[in-house]
């Protein structure tokens, strides 16, 4: 069983992967790195591939080519070691609107092995980090938008991964709900430690100081930085640079 260190195994390694959908393909040679303790952004406009990446991540697919380690463990090869790292949300809801929010939680911890009593210990713990403890046995189906976009964080969080997934996490909110959910995830990094890999297509999501991997129709199209990335191609801004990169014909395929 491969070991890893600690201070220097990347929390997600995407190494040359490839997919197809019967004839189209939907992914071409992607590598990306997600460095521990990290918000790298996965920037791309809507059909780039980032959802198709996600599953390949997740194992909804398998690996058709290529190789993706989560801390250094193979997920074809130990997919319960790597699995058990990563917490993620997916783009579309999956919250139990007709249960409380203590009851999904636990639900979900259950399929982690995670028995009732240390479950509840632990949804209050997640609850905390996302400001919602007060909302703990209320159904779902009464919280915002925004609020139920934390509890699907504190859900992916219960099993203590050190890796999180989120997959347009913002789609929906009003820009108040989206700015709260970016500031909770970032503060888990500075107090978790964890790696986070944020897909998006809207460019303020990325922070000046962030990781950024731009995808567009199945190839990275940069990737480091932001601002090694401007000074690379001689952009102002991330706007301009993420324009100049999800562009088709010469300049794109060249960048």
């Amino acid at each position: 069983m491969k070991s890893f260190d600690p201070a220097q195994t990347a929390a997600l390694e995407v190494d040359r992967v490839s997919h197809r959908y019967g004839a189209r393909l939907a992914l071409d040679g992607v590598s990306l790195t997600v460095r521990q303790s990290s918000f790298t952004v996965l920037l791309g406009l809507n059909g780039a591939g980032k959802s198709t990446l996600f599953s390949l991540i997740t194992r909804l697919y398998a690996t058709q080519k290529g190789r993706i380690s989560i801390y250094g463990r193979d997920i074809s090869r130990e997919p319960g070691a790597a699995l058990a790292q990563l917490g993620v949300v997916f783009q579309s809801r999956a919250l139990d609107a007709d249960i409380s929010v203590e009851q999904n939680l636990i639900y979900h911890a259950a399929l982690h092995g995670i028995g009732p009593a240390e479950a509840r210990r632990r949804a209050w713990e997640a609850l905390k980090r996302v400001d919602l403890v007060d909302r703990l046995h209320d159904k779902v189906s009464g919280l915002s938008g925004g609020q139920a976009r934390r509890v699907e964080i504190a859900r992916a969080l219960i099993h203590r991964p050190r890796l999180l997934l989120l997959d347009e996490p913002t789609v929906g909110l009003d820009v108040k709900a989206r700015a709260a959910i970016l500031g909770h995830v970032r503060r888990l990094i500075a107090e978790e430690q964890i790696g986070v890999l944020w897909a998006t297509h809207l460019i303020d999501e990325a922070g000046p100081d962030d990781d950024v991997v731009v995808l567009h129709k199945g190839r990275v199209r940069g990737h480091g930085a932001v601002p090694a990335l401007l000074a690379q191609h001689g952009e102002a801004n991330l706007g301009a640079l993420f324009a100049r990169l999800s562009a088709d014909g010469e300049a794109g395929e060249a960048a």
